[in-house]
């Protein structure tokens, strides 16, 4: 951390995708709005959504051209099920794939669920300066993921990077 950067509270919008998890049961993506409102974050708007191409492309493209959205944790779809689909709903959103990201959470799962991580399908990326992290859908995954990478990456007085720079929306009609 930095300590000439001050902390700047980011608009983040979670999104779970699973075809049978409710309000009451979804507990990853709760967890995941309580983890970024404690962090000082805001949160832009939380859903859910079925294992769907489509409905997972729509959600995310409502959120990546409001200029009040700066990040998305997607929550879920993320393994190799027949239904799983976040991979094949994101990847064509992205304007830049942040490869480092899947990369880093398995590393870092594998020091909790060993070889089983490679059945994650974790992804990055930045979309209209939005920038999405998927991940998989339980909660272990979800406070892997946030604690271990997002949680730094959304901070600007993490050093020497982080993303927040690159959050800065352009109003579309200027």
């Amino acid at each position: 951390m930095s300590a000439s950067a001050e902390f700047i509270p980011l608009s983040i919008a979670v999104l779970t995708v699973s075809d049978t998890r409710t309000e009451e049961t979804d507990n990853s993506g709760k967890s995941l709005a309580r983890m970024l409102t404690s962090a000082g974050h805001g949160l832009h708007e939380k859903v859910i959504v079925k294992d769907d191409i489509y409905q997972i492309r729509a959600v995310l493209s409502r959120w990546i051209v409001d200029a009040d959205c700066n990040a998305v944790l997607v929550t879920g779809g993320t393994g190799f099920s027949g239904r799983d689909s976040t991979p094949e709903a994101v990847l064509p959103l992205f304007d830049k794939e942040i490869e480092g990201y899947g990369e880093l959470f398995r590393r870092i799962s594998y020091d909790e669920i060993s070889t089983s991580t490679i059945q994650s399908r974790a992804v990055a990326g930045l979309a209209n300066n939005t920038v999405i992290f998927c991940m998989p859908g339980s909660t272990g995954a979800c406070r892997t993921a946030w604690d271990g990478i997002i949680s730094q990456q959304l901070d600007a007085r993490h050093q020497p990077c982080n993303f927040v720079a690159h959050l800065q929306k352009k109003p579309c009609c200027s």
